[in-house]
Order: structure tokens, then sequence, then C-alpha cells
């Protein structure tokens, strides 16, 4: 029967009959001396490091920008505005009669030669040239030679001049760069996305010193926000007004992007929103998805319905904009049935769904557990005639990364490009994350040239990968590493980068690197976020310290941030990891009292917490909860379940789980084969057992030493020493090594049939082989003696353990030795 439980897996063939005990053998396996086996895959970063700074300096499509100030100039510089990484390309005009056309005409004959000679030079000469020609510049239309660039689409050929200029006679000598010159960078610099240098070079130019208009200045604000710098935006906006420079529509939102972004600013954003209505500013789609979203970011669901349904009372009608950041909002708060909700009134109000609105609908599914159905979604695109795009394929290609079903998401990611959507560099992030969780070096490499051969030059956020994927437990030299060919490529640590790093320090151990990065973010002008309390909780989840992270969410809340549904996952790891069984139960209370959302990935976490701790029935309580709110449970909650049902001989409701597998059409993998192998050792079916590992052995995934010493266990408690002996010989023939627990669950079996010179066999057996018996080893053998009631032939036996093993400890000794007594003095 058991055997199509798992249709087109290794199949279980009926068992055959068990021989009836005879006089166990001697403890003689066939052990082979050990082998060196295949190293577990290394992650080889310098390989790694070398390739992706290469990609990272090696210009793609444009030339490396430097730019450097002359020496008696004023201190200020602009080297740091330009990136080592490529940009975009300056198209070169080089034939002089190119500048005949009317486009041109507003320009004099002498900046028309001007012009001719800056674009034929190459960006690396320009300072020089600039400096040969520097009192020909100071005669030429200076505004108008900016314009001219940017017209013949060479913007940075255009920065570099102005920054020259402005460094030479634009700071306070003879005001060359006026108004209109600072605007018109403003401009260019706005239309080409160029919002990082923006930001940089307006924190260095006091624009707050010029007469700027309006939309430069909603520019500049749009800069800083796209940059994180929300004080200075802030700041900015406020000295705006007090110049008497009346805001527009777009500036507002903005604002309101800047304030959604910086967090905590519920109250601004809502006095902003009544500023703009005593202005008569008519909200637009842009307004409202902006609000709703900053409502999305702070966990606020309840003021993101609030806020919608008064615009609706007054009228307003919501666009797809506008229902995308709703569904943007419940999506990532795990509510899935609120997401259909919404796509049903969007229907019933004849709003089309966009690319945007699949793309959500496919995140709320993965975020919900249904990976199939966020899969399903591409599908359904594509009927409808909406093609899926890099996000799509991307979040779905991230989700299955993260499940562990990396051939699935490669696969995926070989058709999204045979159907010709191109990765961009989110999709190829999230492949290289999931790769070098395996340590796949030689195909994050491929994925690497894969970037080079399509043009996708590695960003920010492909660095802070690299920082993710190479921490492992003492490995900060490989963190530090990666930070320090971060830097020297060009890019600088950003909010997300501290907030990396904070959690790849912890996951190498180095709590003191983690708590310099949270000070070095701080030192750098960044303002801490949820994420960053959530990387500080990550780092204590990894030691388990409870108490710490109660700490960090008090802070957090007396600071006005709203933990989510990642901070109280990370504090329930805290919990589990110190076995603190009451923690757990104060936030499933908060869960099911309807204090937070039960959303997929608390309930889950909820299961896996208490597992850890061993806790049954707070497992259960969160799997029913799973399924009472019509989430799907994945392989790892159902192996856990499984797992725990065995533990407790709880066999009908263990074979509940097996079935839950296969009517899911989950693929069994070894942890869900070792978990059916103890239950049937636990319900006293040894053949079973083996018969399971034989199947996994021909058509499955690899048995593991778990897998043997579950087998040999089941043999052992049946009294079958010879059998138990057989597979050990077999385990070791197949280059498995056995472990403490093999050697001490001979011992389990041999002192429970009170065979002690065998037991003595075992030990020394050990010994002769480099495992180094333990003091629970020692501990087996005397409480198997002190159960038949041979007291002194325990004493004599701890007696001369230090002959045969001189690296056994006198206090366990002692202790072993004491155990005895107690248990002399508890029979008289």
């Amino acid at each position: 029967m058991e055997g199509t439980l798992f249709p087109n897996r290794p199949v279980l063939p009926a068992p055959a009959p068990a021989p009836k005990p005879t006089q166990p053998l001697k403890f003689k396996p066939k052990f082979l001396p050990p082998q060196s086996p295949p190293p577990p895959p290394s992650f080889q970063l310098d390989s790694l490091l070398q390739r992706l700074q290469h990609l990272s300096s090696v210009p793609i499509t444009t030339h490396t920008l430097t730019l450097v100030p002359p020496s008696h100039d004023n201190s200020t510089h602009f080297n740091s505005l330009h990136s080592k990484h490529p940009t975009s390309a300056s198209a070169p005009i080089t034939d002089g009669d190119q500048f005949d056309d009317s486009k041109f005409e507003f320009l004099s004959d002498k900046s028309k030669l001007m012009l001719n000679s800056i674009v034929g030079s190459p960006l690396h000469e320009l300072s020089d040239f600039f400096n040969s020609v520097k009192f020909e510049l100071l005669e030429v239309d200076f505004p108008g030679l900016l314009k001219a660039l940017d017209l013949s689409g060479n913007w940075e050929r255009a920065l570099l001049l102005f920054e020259w200029g402005w460094l030479h006679f634009g700071s306070g000598q003879n005001m060359r760069l006026d108004n209109q010159v600072v605007e018109l960078m403003v401009r260019i610099l706005g239309r080409e996305s160029q919002y990082s240098i923006a930001s940089k070079l307006f924190d260095l130019i006091a624009v707050e010193e010029y007469s700027l208009d309006i939309r430069a200045y909603t520019t500049i604000l749009h800069a800083h926000a796209r940059a994180g710098k929300y004080k200075r935006a802030i700041d900015m906006f406020e000295k705006m007004k007090e110049n008497g420079l009346d805001p527009t529509l777009v500036t507002y939102n903005v604002m309101l992007d800047v304030y959604g972004k910086m967090g905590r600013s519920w109250i601004r954003i809502l006095e902003l929103l009544d500023e703009m209505r005593s202005k008569g500013l008519k909200f637009d789609e842009f307004t409202c998805s902006t609000v709703i979203s900053a409502c999305g970011r702070e966990g606020m669901l309840d003021e993101a319905r609030k806020f919608l349904a008064e615009l609706k009372s007054n009228g307003y009608k919501p666009g797809t904009v506008a229902y995308n950041s709703m569904l943007q909002v419940f999506g990532k708060a795990g509510i899935y049935t609120e997401v259909l909700n919404i796509l049903k009134e969007m229907e019933d109000n004849n709003c089309p769904p966009d690319s945007v609105t699949y793309n959500e609908l496919a995140a709320t599914y993965v975020r919900a557990g249904f990976l199939d159905k966020g899969t399903a979604v591409i599908d359904t695109m594509t009927s409808k005639g909406i093609m899926p795009n890099a996000i799509t394929y991307t979040t779905v290609i991230d989700a299955y990364g993260k499940a562990g079903r990396e051939d699935e998401a490669l696969k995926l990611f070989g058709q999204m490009k045979d159907l010709g959507c191109a990765p961009n560099v989110c999709t190829y992030n999230s492949v290289l994350a999931m790769l070098g969780k395996k340590s796949r070096t030689e195909d994050i490499i491929k994925v690497l040239c894969e970037m080079k051969l399509n043009g996708c030059a590695p960003n920010r956020a492909t660095w802070n990968t690299m920082l993710a994927v190479c921490s492992e437990e003492g490995k900060h030299n490989y963190v530090n590493k990666v930070l320090r060919a971060m830097k020297n490529s060009g890019f600088e640590p950003d909010k997300d980068t501290f907030n990396t790093l904070i959690s790849a320090y912890a996951r190498c151990g180095s709590e003191v690197y983690s708590a310099k990065m949270y000070g070095e973010m701080v030192k750098a002008g960044f303002t801490p976020c949820v994420t960053t309390y959530n990387a500080l909780l990550n780092a204590l989840a990894w030691r388990g310290d409870w108490k710490a992270a109660e700490s960090v969410i008090l802070d957090m809340q007396g600071k006005g941030f709203k933990p989510n549904e990642t901070s109280y996952s990370l504090l329930l790891h805290c919990y589990s990891k110190a076995g603190n069984v009451k923690g757990i139960e104060k936030v499933e209370k908060e869960i099911y009292d309807g204090h937070l959302f039960p959303s997929w990935i608390l309930l889950r976490t909820l299961v896996l917490s208490n597992h850890k701790c061993r806790h049954l029935r707070g497992m259960e309580r969160a799997f029913d909860q799973l399924q009472k709110h019509g989430y799907k449970p994945d392989l790892v909650v159902i192996n856990s379940m499984l797992s725990m049902f065995a533990r407790n001989k709880m066999f009908a409701k263990a074979r509940e789980m097996l079935h839950f597998i296969h009517e899911n059409g989950l693929q069994p993998n070894l942890f869900t084969y070792n978990s059916l192998m103890d239950l049937y050792v636990r319900e006293g079916e040894c053949w079973k057992a083996e018969e399971v590992l034989k199947g996994i052995q021909n058509s499955g995934p690899k048995p593991d030493v778990v897998s043997y010493n579950t087998v040999i266990k089941g043999f052992c408690r049946k009294g079958l020493m010879q059998e138990a002996i057989r597979v050990l010989s077999e385990m070791t023939t197949k280059g498995i090594q056995p472990s403490i627990v093999t050697y001490n669950t001979f011992l389990s079996g041999y002192v429970g049939m009170e065979l002690f010179d065998e037991a003595n066999e075992v030990i020394r057996f050990m010994i002769e082989h480099n495992c180094t018996p333990t003091e629970l080893t020692y501990k087996i053998v005397v409480d198997g003696y002190c159960k038949a009631g041979k007291h002194e032939e325990a004493m004599d036996f701890v007696s001369k353990i230090k002959e045969i093993d001189i690296s056994f400890d006198d206090r366990s000794v002692k202790r072993l030795g004491s155990c005895i007594k107690e248990r002399v003095g508890s029979t008289l």
C-alpha cells in the first residue's frame, strides 16, 4: 500500500518476511577505510569577484567618465559624481556641416566650432581640452553650448562642461553660470533619468542661492527622493516655499513620495493632502497611488482602505494605477483574498488590468505560498494579449529559487529568453542569488558572462546579492573582500547595502561587524527603516537572543515603526532557537486574537518554530490555521508535521501527511523519505524501512548518513544486530562514514540485549577508527548495566574507561560514577 504513496517516485516493494532473530554476530562490520569524499561545492570567491569587477568596470556602451579639477581652484570636486561603470552612450558629431541644421541656428559660428571640438573629443580628454580653451569658453554662449550638446544627444559632455564651468568661474567669481544654466542642467539630467548624479551634483552646488523655477526644483527634489536623501529634500521643499515658489501638483506628489519612503510620516502626508486641497489642487492617479503605496510600506492596511474609500465617496473613480497600488499593499501583506476582491472590483468598474496588475497578482500568489498559481499568471497574461515582462518572470523565478526548486527556476529562466523576453538586471540578480546559495560557481560565472553579452551591467543590487550569498559561518573575511571589491568598482554602499551587511555579518557569526555596520549606516546619513530593524532581528535570530529581539520590537514601536510579518517571523525564530515556547505562544496569541494578520509567512513560521521546540500542540494549531485560511502548506511544512507525528507515534496522522504530499503533487525530498523510514521504525516495521532505503538508492534522492542510521536503529530495536551490521557495511561501501549516532545506536541495541562484551567491541572499534566516544556513549553502557542490576560491573566498566580512551576527561568519569551511585541508592 505504501508503495503507491508517491507515484512516479521510487516504488516501495512489498516487504520480505522478516527472519526470526538469531544469535547476534560479533561487531565486525565490513569497513572500508575513510575515503576522501568529494569536497562540497566551494564558493570560488576570487574568481567571481574578478569577473564581476571586470564586468562592472569595462564599458559596455560608453567611455569611462573622469574629471579632476585644477589644483588651484576651490576645494569642491566632482570625481564622485561619475561612476566607474557605464551609464549611456553619447553620440559625437564630427561633421561640422551638420551644425547648419536649423536646430542649431541659435549658435554663433564660434560656438558651433566649439561644439564641434567638444563632441569630437574623447570623454576622458575633455577636462584637458576645457583647460586649454578656457578663455574661448568665456566668450561663447555658454547656455547655448549646453543646450546644443543636449540636443545632439551628448548629455554626458554637457555635464562635464557644466562641472568644469562651475569649478572655474561659476562659484562666486563672475557668476558666469546663471539661473538659466543651472535650470538647463537640471532638465538635462532629469530627462536622462540621471537622478543619482543630479542628487550628488546639487548637494555640492547650493541651489538655494539660485532663483530656479518650480520645474527645476521639482526635478531636484525627485532626484533626492530617488537617492534616499529625504531630509535634504524636505529642507529644500520648505526653503523653496519660503522663497515664494508655489509647489505644483507634481511637486506635491514628489513630496508625498518622499514622506512615504522615509516612513513614520503619515501625519505629515495628511497635512500635505490638506495643503493641496486648500490650494484647489485636484488629486490625480499618482497622488492616489503614492499615498496608498506609503500605507503599504508601513503596513497600514486600514488607512489605505479608508483613504481610497473617502476619495470614492467624493466622486473619484480609481484607475488602473490606483488599483495596482492597492494590489501591492494587500499582496505584500499576504492577504490574497483581498487582492482577488480588488481584481473583482476592477472588473466590475470596467477598469482594464495591465502588466503591472498581473505582476502584482503573481507576486501575491507566491507570497501566499501558491507558487503554481503564480506561474499560471504568465499563461493568463498571454491568453489575454498582455505579454509577460521581465518583472513577471523575475517574480516567479525568485519564488522558485527561495522554495529550493532551482531546476524549475532555471527552466523558466530559459523559457523567458526563448520567448524573446530579455532578462533585466533584477532577473539576473535573482538567478545569481539562487545559484550562490548552492555554491554553483561555474553557473554564476556563466550568468555573468551572459550579462556582459547582453549589455546588462551589474548594479549595486548585484553587489548586494554577492554580499548576501557569500556570508556563511566564520566567513566574515569573504564579506569584507566583496565589500572592498564593490567600492573599488565605483559602488558606494547605500541603505540597502548596509541592511544587507548587517544580516550578512550576523550569518558569519560576527556581531561586532553587524553593530559596526549599523553605526556606519547612521553616520553615512541613512535613516534606519523597518528593513534595518529586520536586519538587526535577523542578526539576533542567529544566536537566539530573544530578549534583545523583544527590545528591538519595542524600540521600533516606540519610534513609530510598525513591525511587519518579517519582523514577527524573525522574533519567532529567536524564540525557537532558544527553545522559548512561551515566547512563541505570545506571538501566537497576537495572531489568533486578531492583532496580527495571519499571513502565510507567519503561520508557516509558527509551524516550523514549534517543530524546532518539539511542541506538538503549537504545530497542530498553526497547521490547522494555515488550512483554515486557504493557504497551501509547502513541502517544508509537511515534512515538519510528518517528522513530529512519527516522533510522537501518531501513525495515522503521519500517513495523512504522506497522502497530502501525493494529493497536492509535491515532490518528496530526502527529508520526506527519512521521515517515512523513521515512521516505519517506530511502528516496528524495520524491513519496510529498509525497502524505502533500497527504493531511493535505485531511483531517488541519494541517501545520507541519517537514512542509514534510521534503518540501523530499526534493526537494533528488534535485536537483529547482524542485519544492522550488514546495513552498516553497505553504508561504508558506498562511501558514507558512520557518525557518533551510528555507533551509539549499536551500543543501545547490544546493551538492551545485555550483550556487554559486544558493546565494548563497538567502543574499541570506534576508537580504532578515529571516532571519539562521548560521555553519552559511555552513559548508554552504564545505563544498560544499571538496568540489568549489574552495578558492580558498571563501576568496573567506568574505572577502565581511561585505559582504552585516554582522551576522556576525569570530570566525565566522576559524573558517570556518581550516576551509578545514585542508581544504587535508589534501589535500597
